[in-house]
C-alpha cells in the first residue's frame, strides 16, 4: 500500500476509533443520567452491536500505525506505541467485556449494583482511552505538521 494511502487509512481509522469511543461514552452517561430504563436498554444494545466496528477501527489504527512507524525509535513514536498498547489492553480487558456484560444485563432487565459498578468501571476505562487516543492523534498531527514544514511531501 502506498505511504499516502497508509497515512490516510491511519488517520481515518484513528479518528473513527476516537469518535466511536466518545459516542459510546457520551451515550452511556446520557442514558444513565437522563433516559428511562427502555432508553438505557436501547443504548446498551446499540453499543453491544457496534463493538465490532470499534474493534475493526482499532485494528486498522494499530496495524497502519505500526507499519508507518517501522523500526523508528523516535521519542514521539515510542510514546504513541506505549499509549497504543495501553489502549488495546484497556479495550480487550475492560471495555469489550464490559460492553458485552452491560448489554446482556440491560436486555435482561438486570439493573443492580453489579451493573452500576461495571458501568462506572467502563466509563472510567473509556475516559482513559479517549484521552490516550486524543494524545496519539495530537502527536500524529504534530508529526504531519513537522513533515510539511520541513518541505517533505506529506505522505
Amino acid at each position: 500500500m502506498p505511504r499516502t494511502a497508509l497515512v490516510a487509512l491511519h488517520g481515518i481509522a484513528g479518528a473513527a476509533a476516537l469518535l466511536i469511543i466518545g459516542t459510546f461514552w457520551v451515550s452511556a452517561l446520557t442514558a444513565e443520567l437522563a433516559l428511562t430504563t427502555a432508553g438505557i436498554v436501547a443504548v446498551r444494545t446499540a453499543v453491544l452491536y457496534a463493538v465490532p466496528t470499534l474493534v475493526i477501527a482499532m485494528i486498522a489504527t494499530g496495524a497502519s500505525g505500526a507499519r508507518l512507524a517501522g523500526r523508528s525509535s523516535a521519542p514521539i513514536i515510542r510514546a504513541k506505541r506505549r499509549r497504543m498498547i495501553l489502549i488495546a489492553a484497556n479495550g480487550l480487558i475492560v471495555l469489550v467485556p464490559s460492553a458485552v456484560f452491560l448489554g446482556l444485563r440491560a436486555q435482561a432487565g438486570l439493573f443492580d449494583a453489579t451493573f452500576a459498578l461495571v458501568q462506572i468501571i467502563e466509563l472510567a476505562a473509556g475516559a482513559v482511552n479517549i484521552v490516550l487516543l486524543a494524545l496519539n492523534m495530537r502527536a500524529g498531527l504534530a508529526m504531519r505538521a513537522r513533515r510539511t514544514r520541513s518541505g517533505k511531501a506529506v505522505a
